[in-house]
C-alpha cells in the first residue's frame, strides 16, 4: 500500500515545524523537505544574535495580533489554534526550556539557537522526515489529484517529484518575479518590500559613535506622522535597534514610496518634551551652577552626551551657571528634537523580513490550505504576514506550520 506523500518546500522554521508535526501526527505519511540552499534553519540560527528569539511573552491574542503591521486579522484567527503557550509547551515537552527577558522576548535557557535547531532536527530524524538540500522548485502542476514538481538539483539536474500534499514555506522573496511558480498556480501576491531594516545616515558624524546604545528613545518621521519608542543603537552606517526596526515595519510601504529618503527626529530622553526639559533646566542649573556640562545627564552614554553638547556648539568645560540661554536652547533641541536625514536602508541577508507575499484572502486560516487548489498549503513568511521585532515572526511561523501540519495529517488519516 503506497503512502501518501507531503512535500514541504523550504527548510526554515515554519517548514520544519510543518514537516515534523505532520510526520508525527500521521505515521502513514511520507514527508520530504526541499531546500533550495545547502543550509537548514538559517534564520533560526542567526535570530536574536544567535540565541533565537522563539516567541514573545504575551497571553492575549488581541494584544499579540496588534504587533503585526500586515496580517493582523489573519493571525488573530490562527492564534486561537496554536498560540505562545502552545509554542512553549511544544518545546518544553522536548526538553527545551524557554526564558523571558525584560522586554518580553523569549529565548531558550541555553542562550543558543543551536538548541532549537537540534530539537527540530531530532524530531525530523525521529519521525523519518527526508531532507533534500540544493533543490529548487521551478514549477508545480496539479494533475489527476496529485502534484507534479519540476525541480533542479544544484541548479542543473532536472528532477520530477510527485506529492499528494504540498506546503510552501519558502519564506519571503525580495523580488516579485521570484514568485512566478506560485502565481502560475493561480495565486496572487502582494508585491514584496523589505520590513525590519535599519536607517542609513551616510557620512553623518553620529556614525563615529558606532556601538553606543540608548535604552529608550523616540524616533519620529514627521513627513508621514509616524513614531516609535524603544532601545536605539548607533552603527557605523546609521541607526538600528528596536525603535528603528519597529518603525520600519509599520511604515514599510510608505518608506519604500519615499525611496528610503526622509528626515527623522530623535528624542534621546522621551520622558521629556522640549518644553518640559526647559522647565527642568531652570531648577537644575541652580542646583548644579558650579558643575561643568561635561558631566553626563539622564543616563545617556558619556560619548553620546559629549557629542550632543558639541553639536549644540557648547564646550564641555563650561559651567552651568555660565551657559548662555541661546546655547541652552540648542542643547534642549539636540536632546529632544535631534534631526538627521536618512538616505537608504540596510537589511541583513538571511534576517531579511518581507512585507508582502501570498494574498491572505486566498488562504483558509483554520487549515492554511489554499482556497483555490485542494491539497496546497502555505505557512510562514511566504504569506502576506509580518510582525515587528521581538519574536512575533517566529510565532507566526510556528502557528501557521502547526495548523498546516494538523490539517494535512487529518486529511491523510481520513483518506488512508
Amino acid at each position: 500500500m503506497n503512502k501518501k506523500k507531503l512535500i514541504v518546500i523550504g527548510a526554515g522554521a515554519s517548514g520544519f515545524f510543518c514537516a515534523v508535526n505532520a510526520a508525527r501526527l500521521c505515521p502513514e505519511l511520507q514527508v520530504v523537505i526541499l531546500e533550495k540552499s545547502s543550509k537548514l534553519l538559517s534564520k533560526v540560527r542567526i535570530s536574536g544574535g544567535g540565541r533565537c528569539n522563539v516567541t514573545h511573552d504575551c497571553d492575549d491574542i488581541v494584544t499579540m495580533s496588534n504587533c503585526y503591521p500586515r496580517g493582523k486579522n489573519f493571525v488573530k484567527k490562527t492564534f486561537h489554534q496554536f498560540f505562545t503557550h502552545d509554542t512553549e509547551n511544544w518545546f518544553t515537552e522536548r526538553g527545551v526550556e524557554l526564558k523571558t527577558e525584560e522586554d518580553g522576548r523569549r529565548f531558550p535557557v541555553s542562550n543558543s539557537s543551536e538548541t532549537i535547531i537540534h530539537c527540530l532536527l531530532k524530531e525530523a530524524n525521529t519521525y523519518g522526515v527526508e531532507i533534500m538540500v540544493n533543490m529548487s522548485v521551478e514549477k508545480i502542476e496539479r494533475i489527476d489529484g496529485q502534484f507534479k514538481l519540476s525541480t533542479l538539483r544544484h541548479g542543473k539536474d532536472s528532477t520530477i517529484l510527485q506529492a499528494d500534499y504540498i506546503c510552501i514555506a519558502t519564506g519571503g522573496f525580495p523580488k516579485i518575479d521570484q514568485y512566478h511558480w506560485i502565481t502560475a498556480l493561480g495565486h496572487s501576491v502582494s508585491p514584496p518590500i523589505p520590513s525590519l531594516f535599519t536607517f542609513n545616515l551616510p557620512k553623518h558624524p553620529i556614525n563615529a559613535l558606532m556601538g553606543i546604545a540608548v535604552e529608550s528613545a523616540e524616533v519620529r518621521i514627521p513627513a508621514i506622522k509616524a513614531k516609535d519608542n524603544g532601545p536605539l543603537m548607533i552603527t557605523h552606517w546609521g541607526l538600528s535597534g528596536p525603535a528603528v526596526l519597529k518603525l520600519s515595519a509599520w511604515s514599510a510601504r510608505t518608506l519604500a514610496d519615499l525611496n528610503y529618503s526622509f528626515k527623522i527626529v530623535i528624542n534621546w530622553i522621551p520622558e521629556y518634551s522640549e518644553n518640559s526639559l526647559r522647565d527642568y533646566f531652570i531648577s537644575y542649573r541652580m542646583q548644579m551652577a558650579s558643575s561643568k556640562l561635561q558631566q553626563k545627564m539622564f543616563g545617556l552614554p558619556q560619548r553620546l552626551w559629549d557629542f550632543l553638547i558639541q553639536q549644540s556648539g557648547i564646550l564641555g568645560t563650561i559651567r552651568w551657571s555660565d551657559l548662555p540661554t541661546v546655547l541652552q536652547n540648542k542643547l534642549i533641541k539636540s536632546l529632544t528634537l535631534y534631526e538627521a536625514e536618512v538616505s537608504g536602508k540596510t537589511t541583513f541577508k538571511e534576517e531579511f523580513v518581507t512585507a508582502g507575499g501570498v494574498t491572505l484572502s486566498e488562504i483558509e486560516p483554520s487549515t492554511m490550505e489554499s482556497r483555490k487548489i485542494p491539497g496546497l498549503y502555505f505557512s510562514g513568511e511566504i504569506l502576506d504576514v509580518d510582525g515587528i521585532t521581538g519574536g512575533y515572526n517566529f510565532q507566526h511561523a510556528w502557528t501557521s506550520g502547526y495548523i498546516a501540519a494538523t490539517s494535512i495529517a487529518s486529511n491523510c488519516l481520513a483518506n488512508k
